[in-house]
């Protein structure tokens, strides 16, 4: 087969034609049955529809009619991965790595089935391999940072970052990787600052952005933004718009959700769902019912989406992803909208000139936070975040009455840094035979407990004070574990926020320290608007005199257990009209302010 034959067939499957592509390669494989690349297309177009039986079948074949040729293995492995078969596919990728050790394709697939089988301390090896091979190769630099990271080698991860994006400035997407592990680290609040300012400095399109900031002139108009939208707006209504991935079952998703359910009158909702459209997700089904209009933008590039969202004459554009994974920052660089704001999603600045205003309240960011940001602060008091609870969560209940006292986290193993092993070690000591139950999707991973044992062990604390539990099937189950834990404690610099709120819900005391930075200070907040201003810590200190209180007195938390519900709903944090009320009013006046 030729390279042109092979270019044309996936030519013909990238743009739409997948099922003439498929035909035209039967064809091939009958006419050349003993072709090996005919057969490694058939297998890899068969892949792409989704037919795992024949897909495999075909590669396979390809493999034994040539079996020196290493590409042939790593595409079968590259389809076993896919149709679920890892360690299969793991075997392959080794098999393929005697034959031809200087494949990078094949190191880069292997840390890939690494990570899938919850073992990164081998995919950070591989990784570390095909860097050596690739160094410039920005997939493999992402992935690998992310391998070291699973490992809890955060700094690590930071590093080899930064030195790529030292060789390739404009890297956007690792540059967004890099800022979001630095808000898992106690790095100085003004470093972390000017690391995000330089994200606004080097992404493509910031330079001309900031040279029509600077002039006070608006940015250069779109092409299409002289299109009607499909459906115009209704006479007087303020169109707000909400760009965000995680418009779904997600932590974004449950804070959402009060703003978009009760969205005053005169307010209209355009949202722009980065993520792929699950028809599945009760929760963006909710959400597609709520807005006034929904796009599904996952496969749309920066400049596309740029477009539509001009095509929608918004008023204000909420971002809500930040540098998280399924961000746009990109695509809104050019000011879109006449107001973008960050809400919710990013625990930082964005670094984004365009991004004018980042809701926050008053305690997460005080007088003077200003320092750390590049937007302008919109303190939404009393709390800038308003708590949607599960509709189905397993009834409270205490521990049994025999077992040890047992405090508990159930935040990203990522946030389980030096102060928060620190903190945790103080309370364990302080309360005899207590234990501490952790639990995190991360925690799935072997390096990753070793990680946080060894950092726990460095504080006196025994493997055997120490549980560790993985992803659970279902947020039922997830929120069931907690009828295990008397009290949770906080991480810190990196606080919780729904785990946070998940606790209370199931009726269980969270105690936090008051910090430094807004990631720090998100749990004081959830707790002063739940009522528990008293579980806020000013110190290390406090923090093990507040968990050990609460921990001697079960009396006191089975009355907390049975009643926390109610105190609950009549507070701040689940009051979601009054909520919409004040974001949507605050976002009224910007637009105003604007206009």
């Amino acid at each position: 087969m030729t390279s042109d034959m092979w270019n044309r067939a996936m030519h013909d499957a990238d743009s739409g034609r997948l099922q003439q592509a498929i035909t035209n390669a039967r064809v091939q494989q009958r006419l050349k049955p003993k072709d090996a690349e005919s057969a490694a297309l058939l297998g890899l177009l068969l892949q792409r529809a989704g037919d795992a039986e024949q897909s495999l079948h075909h590669l396979r074949r390809a493999v034994a009619l040539q079996p020196e040729a290493p590409l042939h293995r790593h595409h079968l492995a590259m389809a076993l991965l896919a149709f679920g078969h890892v360690p299969e596919a793991v075997r392959c990728w080794r098999e393929t790595l005697a034959r031809a050790p200087g494949l990078e394709l094949a190191w880069m697939g292997l840390m890939n089935a690494y990570l899938v089988s919850d073992d990164a301390a081998s995919a950070a090896e591989a990784g570390a391999r095909g860097m050596s091979l690739t160094p410039d190769w920005a997939d493999m630099v992402a992935n690998h940072a992310t391998a070291l990271s699973r490992c809890g080698r955060v700094e690590e991860a930071i590093e080899a970052l930064q030195r790529f994006l030292q060789r390739h400035p404009d890297a956007s997407e690792l540059r967004s990787n890099m800022l979001l592990l630095l808000n898992y680290t106690p790095r100085d609040p003004h470093d972390v600052l000017a690391t995000h300012q330089a994200f606004g400095k080097h992404t493509p399109l910031a330079n001309s952005l900031a040279q029509f900031l600077d002039t006070g002139a608006k940015p250069h108009p779109d092409p299409s933004a002289v299109e009607a939208p499909a459906r115009g707006p209704a006479p007087g209504a303020m169109r707000i718009g909400i760009l965000s991935s995680d418009l779904r079952n997600h932590s974004v998703g449950f804070f959402a959700e009060a703003f978009i359910r009760h969205a005053p009158r005169g307010f209209e909702l355009v949202a722009f769902s980065t993520a792929p459209n699950r028809q599945t997700d009760p929760c963006m089904l909710r959400l597609k019912g709520l807005v006034q209009r929904w796009h599904d933008v996952a496969s749309l590039d920066s400049d596309a989406l740029d477009a539509l969202i001009r095509r929608e004459r918004l008023d204000v554009l909420l971002e809500m992803n930040g540098h998280t994974a399924g961000g746009r920052l990109q695509a809104i660089m050019r000011r879109p909208a006449p107001v973008i704001v960050s809400l919710i999603g990013y625990p930082n600045t964005t670094g984004v000139p365009s991004v004018g205003w980042r809701v926050v309240d008053s305690i997460t960011d005080p007088p003077g936070a200003e320092s750390f940001c590049t937007e302008r602060l919109l303190r939404l008091d009393p709390c800038f975040l308003c708590y949607t609870p599960p509709e189905a969560a397993p009834e409270p209940r205490m521990p049994a009455t025999d077992g040890p006292i047992t405090f508990g986290s159930f935040n990203n193993a990522l946030k389980i840094a030096a102060p928060t092993t620190e903190h945790w070690a103080s309370v364990l000591h302080a309360v005899s035979g207590s234990r501490l139950l952790l639990k995190s999707t991360g925690l799935s991973d072997p390096a990753m407990q070793a990680h946080v044992r060894t950092m726990l062990a460095r504080h006196g604390v025994t493997a055997d004070r120490l549980e560790m539990a993985g992803f659970a099937g279902d947020r039922e189950s997830h929120l069931a574990l907690y009828n295990r834990v008397h009290v949770a404690l906080d991480t810190m610099p990196y606080n919780g926020t729904t785990t946070t709120c998940e606790a209370l819900w199931m009726g269980v005391p969270v105690v936090t320290t008051l910090g430094d930075r807004h990631a720090s200070r998100v749990s004081a907040s959830l707790l002063h608007a739940a009522g528990f201003p008293q579980w806020v810590a000013a110190d290390a200190h406090d923090f093990t005199r507040i968990a050990a209180h609460l921990a001697n007195d079960r009396a006191a938390l089975a009355t907390l257990r049975t009643g926390m519900r109610d105190r609950l709903r009549a507070s701040t944090l689940l009051d979601a009209p009054a909520y919409a009320q004040r974001l949507h009013a605050a976002l009224a006046s910007l637009h105003a302010a604007k206009a």
